[in-house]
């Protein structure tokens, strides 16, 4: 099966795609009701600078990441993008809520070949929310925002700088979005 990206945008020569038909609100909803017990722990940090201001995660297992559809969908689409067959090394959920800080920073070394992937889960959104994840170019111009939509994909290459905001005041729902970091397979 192809996916095809709602939005496809280049930043530094780095790429990034939004897809909204790659979890679909069903598979986030079942997500997002399995996070509602977890284990949350307050020890995630955007950069060494800034560990003073940690944020809430919740740390996935192999086995876990790979038995989500999303993921299997998720490593598809990016294989007929690209050319290339990558796997996770790591997954995790943030938990984002209004008032928490949370700092722009890179998934990876410039040089690497490694994409994120990042899935908003919450079941609904409202725009007045915010919640945007910005991504940034090299001068620390905010180049696109991707709303938090249930179920929306983005997926791009960890260099390029990113921050999830948090939710503004109005919103009493937690910001969840469950990302994966990608590396080549071997």
């Amino acid at each position: 099966m192809t996916y095809e990206a709602t939005h496809s945008v280049s930043i530094d020569n780095k790429p990034l795609w939004i897809f909204d038909g790659l979890c679909s609100s069903q598979e986030a909803q079942g997500i997002f009701n399995g996070l509602e017990a977890s284990a949350f722990k307050r020890n995630e940090i955007a950069r060494p600078d800034t560990k003073e201001f940690r944020h809430w995660a919740v740390n996935l297992s192999g086995a876990q990441i790979q038995s989500l559809p999303v993921y299997n969908r998720a490593i598809s689409a990016v294989q007929a993008l690209t050319g290339k067959t990558y796997k996770a090394y790591r997954g995790y959920v943030n938990h984002a809520s209004f008032g928490d800080m949370l700092f722009t920073h890179t998934d990876c070394m410039p040089g690497a070949d490694e994409l994120t992937v990042l899935v908003y889960i919450s079941p609904t959104w409202d725009i007045e929310w915010g919640g945007e994840t910005m991504f940034f170019n090299e001068h620390d111009d905010c180049l696109f925002a991707c709303t938090p939509k249930p179920g929306r994909v983005s997926i791009f290459h960890g260099a390029i700088k990113h921050v999830g905001r948090p939710p503004n005041r109005i919103c009493y729902t937690p910001r969840y979005t469950l990302a994966f970091k990608l590396e080549l397979a071997s």
